[in-house]
């Protein structure tokens, strides 16, 4: 279950324009960041989850608001939500 504080975080994070942010799972942050060409401190915001379960909860609760991305990624030790705002720069 998603608890209210990571839904407040992600509202004040995306202002509520959910379309313009990207969401994923990984288990390598940084790594997967990097990949997407996130590099703007401040542009994306991660949450670290008890299991991959609990990461794709939280990844398809983003996608329920609007946001881009896909189901079915990462690994069995991913644990990590990272959303970004997709800017010209950003690799989908």
């Amino acid at each position: 279950m998603i608890n209210f504080n990571t839904m407040f975080r992600i509202i004040n994070f995306t202002d509520g324009n959910y379309s313009s942010y990207y969401v994923g799972i990984t288990n390598d942050l940084k790594t997967r960041l990097v990949q997407h060409n996130v590099t703007i401190p401040k542009s994306y915001i991660c949450f670290k989850m008890n299991s991959k379960k609990e990461a794709q909860e939280l990844e398809e609760y983003c996608l329920s608001l609007g946001m881009q991305g896909d189901t079915g990624g990462g690994t069995d030790e991913s644990v990590y939500v990272y959303i970004y705002k997709i800017t010209k720069d950003t690799i989908q």
